[in-house]
């Protein structure tokens, strides 16, 4: 029986890093040149590695000055960014636990930030047996270490994963180190996918 990989961020959960700045700008178009040009997502990328949030912030702060302000309120304000599910995604992985399938999730997200995961969505805890979290693990996706570390503290085989992501350079990742890797691009689909492998 294959064992079943989640990513996390826009496959269970919806991630809108937007949410964590309401009331900084006049508008979602200010907000969104803003993100920009402070490279928000880049910044984030680092967070998702390990990087802390005092580090975070004093290399925003050095680099954007005070136009770095708002970010200081980010980690405060995240449960406002994962307030949503993705429709049908853990009906699908409730199933799939139900039928049999040990659940794991390899997610890239920063440790500072995992604490209101969990506390938003408890059921993390019980739904997966294990959760490989970029920022505390100090790996990010799609590099073959995260995988591998997942796989090798559970002692199963890559070969025996089907990994799901939004991402194609993370399934890239995933395949490279012999996972099967599903492509999310909705519930419906993800179902499909799953069937055609003798999965449902």
């Amino acid at each position: 029986m294959k064992h079943i990989v989640f990513d996390l961020g826009q496959v269970l959960i919806h991630w809108a890093p937007e949410r964590a700045f309401d009331g900084h700008f006049e508008s979602p178009e200010a907000l969104r040149d803003w993100m920009t040009r402070i490279g928000f997502h880049d910044w984030n990328r680092l967070q998702d590695g390990g990087r802390s949030l005092r580090d975070g912030l004093a290399a925003a702060g050095a680099a954007h000055g005070a136009d770095a302000r708002p970010l200081q309120g980010y980690a405060e304000r995240f449960g406002a960014t994962i307030t949503e599910a993705v429709p049908g995604s853990w009906e699908i992985a409730e199933a799939l636990r139900l039928a049999g399938h040990r659940l794991f999730a390899i997610t890239n997200w920063a440790a500072d930030n995992w604490p209101a995961a969990l506390a938003g969505w408890p059921r993390l805890e019980t739904l997966f047996e294990d959760i490989a979290v970029s920022g505390i693990e100090g790996l990010l996706k799609p590099g073959p270490e995260i995988y591998l570390t997942l796989t090798g503290r559970n002692a199963i085989a890559p070969g025996d994963c089907i990994f799901i992501d939004d991402s194609p350079a993370n399934i890239d990742g995933a395949r490279a180190v012999g996972m099967d890797a599903i492509l999310f691009t909705g519930a419906p689909n993800l179902r499909a996918a799953l069937a055609q492998r003798g999965i449902g």
